[in-house]
């Protein structure tokens, strides 16, 4: 059917939805919420996808990353599971970039601290910076910037952006999500349990955990990762376990030009590559390094799951 008729139609007609074999739902919890279970009620029994997080952890629902888990998820289709979801977008982009280490069960801990771009709060957060970027500049140039006036300046930024809840521009929001678990936020809590359920390893979990903080990017999620290996690997052969694991791996030689020049989320905005760099030993330890990830967030991170698990379905 074109276009024009899905444009026309109502994504709340149960009727309409029920007559569909597959189903991706790309707009949230929400709606997710208020179809899902009224749809499966009528006893529709076709493949729900979906992008959000509302069903990543029900028993009959499993997270797609196929270059990770693509055995995991062949079973389970295999065996009548008929919901597919996206997993978090800081979890995607780790497992992309550490999955030589995690198949190859050579992780024992990881320590994370994200720096994730505004496309994670939705399209809504991308354009309430770039309106708040709009009007820095205009306050900026109404005045001729000097090293005298930086303080006036900087005060005209405060008191224009500070008023807005959660300002982006200028800032970063060391909180992201709501309260989970003490003092934990729920976006620090997916990652040790999504990633666990997507390598099938929630019987004996590998200990992931962080701080998760929002900066004034667009869209590509970048962290730096603390992580304690079950064994003492040399740099180059850690190197290569990560490399030779998927193509999409871009590595970043660990000097300060390339890693100025290339391990930026200007450079990977865009693209399906995922940059890996900054990697070296640290000095606490033999099993310890240190690396620094970058990954779009609204390819790898949401959206390319999705449509690589669609293309799954129709070709079988």
């Amino acid at each position: 059917m074109n276009n024009k008729y899905w444009l026309s139609n109502n994504a709340y007609d149960l009727d309409l939805l029920r007559s569909l074999d597959i189903i991706i739902n790309c707009h949230g919890s929400n709606y997710t919420n208020k179809i899902y279970y009224k749809l499966r009620s009528t006893k529709w029994n076709g493949y729900w996808l979906d992008t959000s997080s509302l069903l990543r952890m029900k028993n009959d629902t499993v997270i797609v990353l196929d270059p990770i888990n693509l055995p995991l998820i062949l079973h389970n289709l295999n065996n009548g599971i008929k919901n597919f979801v996206s997993g978090n977008c800081t979890v995607n982009l780790l497992l992309m970039s550490l999955g030589g280490l995690f198949i190859n069960n050579l992780i024992d801990w990881i320590s994370v601290a994200t720096y994730q771009a505004v496309s994670g709060g939705g399209a809504r957060y991308m354009l309430k910076l770039i309106n708040q970027l709009k009007l820095l500049n205009i306050i900026s140039n109404s005045s001729k910037l000097t090293i005298n006036n930086l303080t006036t300046i900087e005060y005209s930024i405060r008191k224009n952006i500070l008023c807005h809840h959660q300002p982006l521009a200028y800032n970063i929001i060391p909180w992201i999500g709501n309260k989970k678990i003490k003092e934990q936020s729920l976006e620090e809590w997916k990652s040790q349990i999504e990633i666990n359920k997507i390598i099938n390893t929630i019987c004996s979990p590998i200990k992931i955990d962080g701080t998760c903080v929002r900066v004034n990017t667009l869209r590509c999620h970048s962290q730096a990762l603390t992580v304690k290996l079950k064994k003492n690997l040399t740099v180059n052969d850690i190197t290569q376990i990560i490399v030779n694991h998927n193509k999409w791996i871009k590595f970043i030689p660990n000097t300060k030009e390339s890693s100025i020049n290339q391990l930026n989320p200007l450079i990977i905005s865009n693209t399906l590559d995922i940059a890996v760099g900054r990697l070296r030993k640290l000095n606490i330890g033999k099993k310890y390094l240190t690396l620094f990830t970058i990954g779009d967030q609204l390819l790898w991170g949401a959206a390319e799951p999705i449509r690589r698990m669609l293309r799954l379905l129709i070709n079988n």
